[in-house]
This record gives C-alpha cells, structure tokens and sequence, in this order.
C-alpha cells in the first residue's frame, strides 16, 4: 500500500536563503565524490566524465555581469536529480577553466542562486533546506502564488552579486531527449527584472541563457537492463522472460517486444483499477482511430489514463479539470498541501482529541489522493513512441526507470532509489543568450500584449532547449 501521512503537519516555514561561503567550498570540494556514489559507494554508479560545449558564452555573460552591464537568468533542462550536481560543476569547475584559458579574470565563487521545490524537502528531509538555504538556494511553492519567495527572487534577480538559475520544466520528466512544456515563471521573473532595472533607471540589460542537459551511458550493459526489467515483470505479475545476451539477435527489437508487453500490461491493470474502484469508466475505445497502430493505441490509451488519475484527485478536492496537465497536477498538489499542512491551525498541540483526530483524517485522505497526480507526475513526458523512434540503451532505460517509479510506489516504498545501470556521462550545452530587454517594449503595452510577450519568450526558450538536444 503506499505510504500516505498519517498526521496533520504544521504549516510550512519558509526557509530563507543563507548563501555561505564556507559550505560552498566544503560542497565544491566534494563535488567528484558526489557525482560518483550518489550515496551509493557500493555499487559502480554515478557519473564519472562531464563534457562541456560552448562554456566561453558563459565566460562572457559572469564578465559583463561582474562588471554591472547585465543581469542573466540560467534556465536548464531538468533531466533528473542529478542535473544540480551536473550545474555545480559546469559554474565551479568549467567557468572558471574556460576563463583561465581565455585570459579573463573573473571574481570568485562563480556561482548562483537558484529556485528549489519547497517539497523537496519534505521526502529528503530538513537537512536539504539547510544545505539549499547555505547554497544560496531559495524555495518556491508550486501550484499557487508564492508572494514570499517571489517577492525574494525578484530582489535577488535585479540586486544579488550573483545572478539565478531555474528549471523551467518545473521538474523532472527522466527523458534527456525530450523537453517538458515549459511553465511561464522564467519569462515572468525576466519581464519583472527589466521592469525594477526601469523604475530604477538602471541600464544592465536582462538575458536568459538556456544550458541543455543530457546523460549517456558510458558503457552500456544490456544484461542490466535484462536485470531490470525481469524485476518488473515479477512486481507487475507478468512472466519473466529473461534474455541470454550470448544468442540473441536483432536485441533492441526483443527488448522492445519485452518492454511494450510491460508497458501495456502496467496500463491494462490501472485502467482496471479506475474502473472498479473510482467508477470513471472510459469509452477508450470511442477515442481511438480505427487505423492507429498498436503504439498510438497506447499512447492514446495512456493519456486517457492520465485524465482519469487527475481526475480521481479534483474531484475529491473539488477542482475543474482546466488548464494543462501540469497546471493540473501544481493546482491538486497546492490544495493536498493546504490539507496537510494546515496554516489554519496555529498549534497543533492545542488540538482537542476530536479536531486532532479530523484533522489528522484530513491530512491522510488528502495524501492519498495526491497519489493520483504523483502517477501523472512520471508520466507527463511519456509519448508511447520514444523508445520506437531511436531504440537506443538510454531510451530503454530510461522509459524502464519511470516504470520502475509507478510500481514502487505503488509497492509502497518511501522515496523509492532508482537502481543504476552503471556509469553515465553528461552533456552539457551553453545556448547563446535570449535577451529580454529587447522585448521590453512589446511587453508593456498592455495586460493582453504583456501576456503574449511571456507566452512568446517562454516558447522560444523551449525552442533553444530543444535545439541542444543531440
């Protein structure tokens, strides 16, 4: 059974930024060994090589924003959870030597601060707002208007002396060969830049710099992915069908076969589940094309599922299912949050055994049904074709690994590790910069022109996103 929270939480103390320099160089120090055993130093895992591309436009931006002629904002793909390990290391280690080689001094820490999910902390534990907060890091709330952290971000983005850094997906997608739509926060932060540099007749010009991120797997071990999804088929109740590498011919279509069975089956059974126990049946087939092959049958069928999942969480908590599928998932993970961690109750500890015992009920209702949007949260990305299109080993895995996020939770487990599948590479490309203040005049001519200048910048920062993406 998964694990809902049983207990009502006080409401969430906000966690200021506390940038130390002394935690700095203690992390940076670190930093190899970090990307090497991910707290796993028993198993050959991690990252052990980082390539750089085009760091000089770096060089360049850390120049002129060190001697006042611009602000910059760093948005990066967001990948995984290791892309802020992957970040430190393109700032500490790969700026400063792309600098050295040009001949530019640069002033030190080349470093920034950066926006973090206020729910991290909440399955890591209070020790990562405690290191976020001494690496300049700063919380945001998802789903709702976070007029503390905002208020924060701005002031940092037009006065800080270092400059921001965010991913614009919001969060993970576990695909590094397919950019999740972009939120609008990015561009917002950009255009409120520009607007305070104005009001305070300052002349730096705002830009954005998007940084790609991809992973490759070094040496690629297909008895390791055998491994894997053997482990799924047992969870899932499926045969095993174990591969012998020595004798097999035409391997990506077999793992394919194998990996589509999985997937069909993992989805045949929560289509079931909805229709028994949440009474939402689905005229699946009424949606899909009679012509479609069997693998947009499943994307189709996929999405539907998702719908529903979504679904099963608004309507407990009394939502219209408007907006995007991840405008959906912020709003129901915005309300579960106010259930669970009850700003309306200023101490808990007053409670009577009665408002005790509701609240607590509340708190563990609104848990579980956040559930749902957990579900749609690993799949947002998932197209049903990737792995068809280019059935690399890192699309398998990858595809694998998100599956391997729904069973275990389901399973129950609590914060889940993903198993590794040996040592990887990162790619990490600068683009050159967007600049915002050009587009300063198209933005405040009026609310209406103001919202299509952010819908504007926000799809071409998706577009240079994708354009890294090799």
């Amino acid at each position: 059974m998964p694990h809902p929270i049983h207990r009502v939480q006080p409401n969430l103390e906000f966690i200021p930024q506390r940038f130390n320099l002394l935690v700095y160089y203690i992390f940076q120090g670190l930093l190899p060994v970090l990307l090497r055993v991910r707290l796993r130093p028993w198993l050959p895992s991690g990252i052990s090589q980082i390539e750089t591309a085009n760091v000089g436009v770096l060089v360049k931006l850390y120049e002129k924003f060190q001697a006042g002629k611009i602000r910059f904002l760093i948005a990066f793909r967001h990948v995984e959870v290791d892309d802020p390990l992957c970040m430190l290391y393109l700032l500490s280690r790969a700026v400063p030597k792309e600098a050295r080689q040009q001949g530019v001094s640069l002033q030190y820490p080349i470093h920034s601060h950066f926006l973090y999910d206020r729910g991290m902390t909440l399955w890591a534990g209070k020790w990562l707002g405690w290191m976020f907060s001494w690496l300049g890091g700063l919380p945001i709330y998802r789903g709702k208007l976070d007029r503390v952290s905002l208020r924060i971000v701005r002031d940092l983005f037009a006065n800080s002396k270092l400059p921001i850094a965010v991913a614009p997906e919001g969060a993970t997608n576990g695909h590094s060969e397919i950019v999740s739509p972009l939120e609008p926060g990015v561009a917002l932060m950009s255009f409120w830049c520009v607007e305070d540099l104005v009001k305070a007749d300052r002349n730096e010009e705002v830009l954005i710099v998007p940084i790609g991120i991809q992973y490759r797997y070094i040496n690629p071990s297909w008895a390791k992915l055998d491994w894997l999804l053997s482990k799924l088929e047992a969870d899932s109740g499926l045969s095993v069908q174990r591969i012998d590498q020595s004798t097999l011919v035409n391997r990506e279509k077999v793992f394919y076969e194998r990996l589509f069975r999985l997937g069909e089956h993992v989805v045949s059974q929560m289509e079931q589940f909805y229709d028994r126990f949440y009474h939402q049946k689905s005229p699946v087939s009424a949606t899909i094309d009679p012509s479609a092959n069997r693998n947009q049958v499943l994307a189709t069928r996929l999405e539907t599922l998702l719908n529903r999942s979504l679904e099963a969480a608004e309507q407990y908590f009394g939502l219209k299912p408007q907006g995007t599928v991840i405008e959906r998932c912020r709003r129901i993970e915005s309300v579960g949050w106010e259930d669970i961690y009850r700003a309306d109750l200023l101490s808990l500890h007053t409670l009577s055994p009665l408002h005790q015992g509701l609240a607590d009920w509340i708190a563990e209702e609104a848990s579980l049904r956040m559930l749902h949007m957990r579900l749609v949260e690993s799949f947002v990305a998932v197209t049903g074709t990737y792995v068809q299109e280019q059935p690399s080993f890192e699309r398998f895995v990858e595809t694998s690994l998100i599956l391997f996020d729904l069973i275990a939770r389901i399973k129950g487990e609590k914060n889940p590790r993903r198993p590794r599948l040996g040592w990887r590479q990162a790619q990490l490309t600068v683009s050159e910069p967007i600049s915002v203040t050009e587009r300063w005049s198209s933005y405040q001519i009026n609310r209406h022109a103001a919202k299509q200048a952010v819908n504007d910048l926000t799809q071409d920062l998706q577009l240079a996103l994708e354009k890294m993406i090799s």
